[in-house]
């Protein structure tokens, strides 16, 4: 019979001790604070709009009621705001890694003259940028103004993106690459057959990056997408939320009786971030081991 494995406890004393209650005590707190305002916005959502109004809603709803999300969902701009987040959210994730992917196996090559300098030219750009006016110009002169790829564009690809990527292929032994080269495999296919097969803890970081960006952006559409069709939903809320404008919030003037303003705001944002919070989980262990690859090997 094999001998049963007990346990070790192990005691701690005097600074142990204090540093794990202080520890423990320190991420309850940042727990507590980073939960804390998304189950308020969740509980005001369904509140009762007078009760959220009011001030008397503090943790759980008050008078549950469905009157926010029923109006919402029967505003078209909100779901055509929607379309355009999943398409924008959709389609740059897979721009974003169709640049990102070969050109961080391009600098992950040893034998790529001229790597160095090509690769301090991309941390330049973190650094300094040309700015919203030579952006729009551009965007302007290509005739891409007020257009999808006004947006998909410019947020094609990330340094940082680029950087995480290329550190982990540099973790790949060269001698597979060598060994499909052999077999008579040429860059396209040891890229495709070899490098991205072992790099899909750091690819969905990429995408996990690039989806986010995208879903939560609103200051290049207000920029460059003038035409409410063109529009992301975070567009939207912003107008709800913040500038409280008269167009985003002029139908609810007939509503006042049944639903209130700020009611309808927090509807809207638990609508917009449930899908990534939806997402997230499925992809968190790839998340926490490709940002780990990215930052440790090379």
């Amino acid at each position: 019979m094999n001998p049963v494995k007990r346990k070790r406890r192990v005691s701690l004393h005097g600074g142990d001790l204090a540093f794990v209650i202080c520890n423990t005590t320190l991420l309850v707190l940042i727990f507590i604070t980073t939960l804390y305002p998304m189950l308020f916005v969740l509980s005001a959502s369904f509140s009762e709009p007078s009760a959220v109004s009011a001030g008397k809603m503090i943790l759980f709803p008050i008078n549950p009621t469905l009157s926010g999300y029923e109006y919402i969902f029967q505003y078209k701009e909100i779901w055509l705001g929607y379309a355009n987040t999943i398409f924008y959210t959709v389609a740059g994730t897979f721009l974003n890694l169709a640049f990102t992917l070969p050109c961080a196996y391009a600098l992950s090559r040893k034998d790529m003259l001229g790597r160095g300098f090509i690769m301090t030219l991309f941390i330049v750009t973190m650094y300094f940028s040309g700015g919203l006016i030579p952006l729009f110009i551009i965007i302007n002169s290509l005739g891409l103004y007020d257009t999808y790829w006004s947006v998909l564009l410019p947020m094609g690809i990330s340094t940082w993106n680029v950087i995480i990527t290329r550190t982990s292929m540099q973790g790949i032994p060269p001698s597979l690459q060598e060994s499909a080269k052999i077999d008579g495999c040429n860059d396209l296919r040891v890229l495709w057959n070899i490098i991205i097969p072992l790099s899909y803890p750091v690819i969905a970081v990429v995408a996990l990056y690039s989806a986010v960006g995208f879903w939560n952006m609103y200051f290049l559409p207000m920029v460059l997408t003038p035409s409410a069709k063109l529009q992301p939903l975070q567009l939207y809320l912003m107008k709800v939320v913040i500038q409280n404008s008269s167009e985003a919030m002029g139908a609810v003037q007939g509503y006042e009786r049944l639903l209130s303003g700020a009611q309808l705001r927090y509807s809207i944002i638990m609508v917009s971030i449930l899908p990534i919070i939806c997402v997230y989980p499925f992809v968190q262990k790839y998340f926490i081991k490709g940002v780990m690859i990215g930052a440790l090997k090379g």
